[in-house]
């Protein structure tokens, strides 16, 4: 019997799922900073600030950036709190969005305590008990694997390590989800079409979005691994959704 996962709507093999991921974004990383301002109306900068000032960093801290992308939550890390001298190892699937954000970085004075590196959140190029802070920022939704991903993420944190992770969830009333539901379907790819060049991407993100987990159920799975002391945020009746928990 052959493994399904989702892509979007659809159902594929799950082992071809980082494959095709990996196409989109290599497809899309020149747009990628661009369009995330278009689709979110640079909402997304201030959901990634309140979510850094949202964890419990320490002096030192070793803090895994899985999915990172073009580096945004690592940029910002470093940039806010110099003075916690962070060591941040930037994990992402698509080599040409780590090649945008090194460029990202340097561009903004940040060349120093972010290692860049391909890999999937499956399966972590990082040995056990090595990192103090472990977070995924619009990237879950993408791995073809959730469970192994979060198992992973237990895996690799310290006894008393932080997960975070920053999601788009679901609207917490009907109504408002069938408005956000007509933006998203009919926006997104719009979006994609007349600026990124590739409508069917931003097809897929919608798409993506709406399978995405409620975050009660995420909490659970995040429980089902092993973390304690779980918690989440709804943002914006729900648009995105806050997850913090920790190893124990």
């Amino acid at each position: 019997m052959i493994d399904l996962t989702d892509f979007g709507f659809t159902k594929i093999p799950r082992q071809e799922k980082a494959t095709r991921v990996k196409d989109l974004f290599s497809r899309v990383s020149s747009h990628y900073d661009l369009m995330n301002d278009l689709m979110s109306l640079g909402l997304h900068r201030q959901w990634k600030k309140s979510y850094i000032h949202r964890m419990r960093l320490h002096q030192n801290d070793n803090v895994l950036d899985i999915a990172g992308g073009t580096g945004d939550i690592s940029i910002m890390l470093h940039k806010t709190f110099p003075f916690l001298n962070l060591t941040t190892t930037l994990i992402d699937l698509t080599p040409s969005m780590l090649d945008e954000g090194r460029h990202k970085a340097i561009d903004q004075g940040i060349v120093q305590n972010i290692n860049w590196c391909a890999g999937q959140a499956e399966s972590l190029p990082i040995s056990d008990n090595y990192a103090d802070v472990y977070t995924i920022s619009f990237g879950l939704r993408n791995v073809a694997d959730r469970s192994k991903a979060l198992s992973e993420a237990f895996r690799v944190l310290k006894p008393g390590g932080r997960f975070y992770c920053l999601e788009f969830s679901h609207l917490e009333h009907d109504t408002l989800q069938k408005i956000y539901d007509l933006y998203s379907f009919s926006v997104l790819p719009f979006l994609g079409k007349h600026v990124a060049k590739d409508e069917d991407a931003y097809q897929y993100l919608a798409e993506s979005i709406r399978k995405f987990p409620a975050r009660l159920r995420l909490e659970g799975e995040l429980k089902t691994i092993g973390f304690t002391t779980v918690r989440s945020e709804a943002w914006m009746n729900g648009i995105v959704a806050f997850h913090e928990a920790i190893k124990s």
